[in-house]
Order: structure tokens, then C-alpha cells, then sequence
């Protein structure tokens, strides 16, 4: 499986407030969405999409305004809590510097701290083998489950599976579901991340019954695998970006802020004109942060992918 997709997760440290999922793909309209007549809107995540299926600056303030900062103020609300809030967030390539200062401006009671370069996989509680990781490993349990129910008494290999009987609609079901069943309890082991005497997170109970789940589905599809097989698969896409990456990146979102001030430019006759000269301001300065970026912000991850087997999507 060559076919990948970013998430982007998010959830609060009492356990009981799940943020809508951002879903990053390569393809705005995959085959199976035209055939199934499928409604994005109604999707059970945020979908964007480019070419790289990663999380750009735009897709991260979109998903802040339109879907993080409404949940969280609902949150505060229906709970009789004070209206304030800490986000706490990695350091990759979509947020880039500033970021704490843009946010801040439009919703006061969020407060934003990003968290430093290269300290990710040490101290985000995100990151601490808890919701990213019991995630990953309750997608892959669902995967198998899917897999071992299409192929069991049946004459279908596993290439045939990948192939004709698993698409990102199967896939964005898989994680609907995975995420609906991480539970309070792992949750709830993000507020060790701030105890005193925090030493890092063990593997729950639930957690290790998850891996027997995996190895045994994995055995019955014909596939050998052991617990330690499922931690490697687990941290199989956690690698940094390299500098080529995070070039190609700065470039998708020069891009974007291009087409960004071209489309302010038609909104109307009435309206005022952005400059060429202005635009050129612009691209200086989006130049400028890339050259940043690639100086200061090597071995950073964009986020987390997982496999979806849809090879049939189209661009």
C-alpha cells in the first residue's frame, strides 16, 4: 500500500471532548466519492486535500476557526466552565512562527503555546504512546477486522482485498470508529502529563488486549505478526521531514497565499486592488519563512499518517 493521508488529532486532557478529525488527502474528489455520491460536508471529518496529503498552514487556521475554537467554546459553555483555554501543539511546518500571536487575535479565550522544535515525542502528551498510538492500533484492529470478514471462507487474496474491496471510504469509516472507541480512560491519562511526579505513559490493559487482537486477526489473514511487529507499525510514519520535504511544502503554501491574494483581487470591482508590488511583498516574505523553515525547523513531522489502500483515487 503506497496510498497515505494525514490527521490531525486533537482532544482535551478530561477525557470527555473529542475535536472533529482534519483529514489531509492527495485527491479533493477520489473515485469512490463521485461513484457513492458523497457529501464532504457530511463527512465525519474536516477533508482537504494536495498533492502531497499534507497539513499546510491554511488547512491547520481553517480547521482552528471553522471547527476547533466553535467545539471548544460549546464545550465551556453547556460545562458552566470559565471561557478560557490552553491548546497545546506540536512544532510542524504548518505552524509556522507567529502562529500563537494569529490565533490569538480573532478568540481571546484560547490561549496557544506551540510546543519547542525537536521535544515532540518527549513531552506532547498527544505523542506520549497514548491517543496517537491506542488510535493507530484500535484503525489497525478495525483494518484487519474488515479484511479478515471480506477474504474469510472466500477465495480473495490479500492483494485482491487492497485492490477491489478497500477504498478511502472504507477507510474513512475505519477511522470514525477507531477514534469513537479511544476511550475516556486513555484520555484521561493526558492530565498525568502535568503531575509532578510524571515519568511517561505505561500501556493500559485495553491497550495490550488491542495488540493480541491485532496479532491473532493478523495470523487469521495470513499474515505473521507479533506485538512487536504492531509497535514498528505503529511508528512507521513518525518520520522527520526531510529538507526536500519541507521545501516542497513551503512551496505548496507559497501557492496558496499566491492564490489567496489573486482571489482577493477578483472579489469585486469596488473593492481596492492588491498591487503587484504588494504581491511581490508578499512572496518575499513567504520566501523568507521558508528559507526559515529549512534552517530552523529540520526534524519536525507534519502530522500522522495512516494507510488507506485506495489506489483507484484519482487527482
Amino acid at each position: 500500500m503506497k496510498d497515505r493521508l494525514t490527521l490531525l488529532l486533537c482532544a482535551n486532557a478530561s477525557g470527555d471532548c473529542k475535536i472533529k478529525l482534519l483529514l489531509v488527502y492527495h485527491s479533493e474528489n477520489p473515485r469512490p466519492f463521485k461513484k457513492n455520491g458523497v457529501q464532504k460536508s457530511k463527512l465525519s471529518v474536516v477533508w482537504r486535500a494536495n498533492k502531497k496529503a499534507w497539513t499546510t498552514r491554511q488547512f491547520f487556521m481553517e480547521w482552528f476557526e471553522e471547527v476547533f475554537a466553535p467545539a471548544v467554546k460549546t464545550y465551556l459553555i453547556e460545562k458552566n466552565l470559565p471561557l478560557k483555554a490552553l491548546l497545546l501543539m506540536d512544532n510542524p511546518p504548518a505552524h509556522s512562527p507567529g502562529v500563537e500571536e494569529e490565533l490569538g487575535k480573532g478568540y481571546k479565550f484560547i490561549a496557544v503555546m506551540v510546543l519547542p522544535p525537536n521535544t515532540t515525542p518527549l513531552i506532547q502528551p498527544m505523542d506520549q504512546n497514548v491517543i496517537i498510538a491506542s488510535f493507530k492500533k484500535l484503525y489497525t484492529k478495525a483494518l484487519f477486522e474488515r479484511c479478515f470478514e471480506v477474504t474469510s471462507e472466500t477465495e480473495i487474496t490479500l492483494r485482491e482485498f487492497w485492490k477491489n474491496h478497500f477504498s478511502i471510504l472504507h477507510c474513512l469509516r475505519l477511522i470514525d470508529k477507531a477514534w469513537g472507541q479511544v476511550s475516556v480512560r486513555s484520555l484521561l491519562c493526558l492530565e498525568k502529563f502535568v503531575a509532578k511526579d510524571f515519568e511517561g505513559f505505561e500501556p493500559s490493559v485495553q491497550e495490550s488486549a488491542v495488540v493480541e487482537d491485532i496479532v491473532s486477526l493478523g495470523r487469521a489473514i495470513g499474515i505473521e505478526v507479533d506485538s512487536d511487529d504492531v509497535e514498528e507499525l505503529v511508528q512507521a510514519h513518525s518520520e522527520d521531514l526531510t529538507t526536500d520535504e519541507l521545501r516542497q511544502l513551503h512551496q505548496e503554501q507559497l501557492q496558496e497565499a499566491t492564490e489567496e491574494l489573486s482571489s482577493g483581487e477578483e472579489e469585486g470591482n469596488s473593492k481596492e486592488r492588491v498591487s503587484t508590488a504588494e504581491i511581490k511583498k508578499y512572496l518575499r516574505q513567504w520566501t523568507e519563512l521558508g528559507n526559515f523553515l529549512e534552517s530552523g525547523f529540520t526534524g519536525i513531522t507534519p502530522g500522522d499518517e495512516l494507510p488507506d489502500g485506495d489506489s483507484s483515487s484519482d487527482e
